[in-house]
């Protein structure tokens, strides 16, 4: 009888191994996972910057405003004069002279610039003034009269070579002024004579101004027969007292 139960025995053993095995493969330790991927950090970003200026030509002793932007950068600065601003802003500068202002933007990706050029218009240098030491002297030596006929206004050759040298001095004196009298001998009335003076006043003027000295620079003006330079009643006193006389202007 004993026999007979050992098949079963046998096979209860071999099912309580085979559930001690599957009980032991059911504790063991699961495998480690593996570490995350490497992911490096970003690169970092250039930075950027922009300057401009509300005007870029300007005259002298004006003022101009500079405005700028930046971004991703830690250091930002304008030259020359005005030095670290902030990462956008705006400024007011006064050049002297024509300059280049370059804002400089640094940060970890590097730097980023931006330039702007502000011409300033010089004034032109005054016109050097007319010398009063000497000048009078000079203009009694080199200005000549111009001298007329007997009742006549017209230039004669004589009185062009005279208004020639007088055209020359003048240039020389850009600033200057002067006043042409036209003057008459005794003879004729007053009225007439008057008249006279002012047609060879007149006439004066605009042959200098054919030589290039500016109209502007020339007054008229007629005293007939009041201010004569010779008294005498002779011919040759009164072509003295028919001509245009030339009066430095005072300055």
């Amino acid at each position: 009888m004993i026999q007979s139960h050992r098949p079963l025995v046998r096979s209860l053993l071999v099912s309580l191994s085979a559930l001690a095995l599957f009980a032991t493969g059911c504790h063991k330790k699961p495998a480690a996972a593996p570490p995350p991927a490497y992911t490096p950090p970003p690169a970092a970003v250039k930075p950027t910057a922009s300057l401009n200026a509300d005007r870029t030509t300007i005259n002298k002793g004006d003022s101009v405003k500079l405005s700028w932007t930046t971004s991703d950068a830690t250091n930002v600065s304008i030259a020359p004069e005005v030095g670290a601003v902030t990462p956008q802003g705006s400024t007011t500068v006064n050049p002297l002279s024509s300059t280049t202002y370059t804002l400089t933007a640094s940060g970890a990706g590097g730097n980023a610039d931006s330039s702007v050029r502000i011409s300033v218009n010089e004034p032109a240098p005054a016109p050097a003034p007319v010398p009063t030491a000497g000048y009078d002297e000079l203009f009694l030596k080199e200005v000549r009269d111009a001298y007329f006929d007997y009742d006549s206004a017209a230039i004669r050759p004589d009185a062009r070579d005279a208004l020639q040298k007088t055209a020359s001095f003048l240039k020389g004196y850009p600033n200057a002024r002067v006043t042409i009298e036209g003057h008459c001998d005794e003879r004729g009335s007053t009225e007439y004579n008057l008249a006279l003076g002012q047609r060879r006043a007149n006439a004066v003027k605009e042959y200098l101004v054919s030589l290039g000295i500016p109209a502007d620079h020339l007054t008229t003006t007629s005293w007939g027969k009041e201010k004569p330079f010779c008294t005498e009643e002779s011919e040759a006193c009164y072509q003295q007292n028919r001509r245009g006389h030339f009066v430095p202007n005072k300055l």
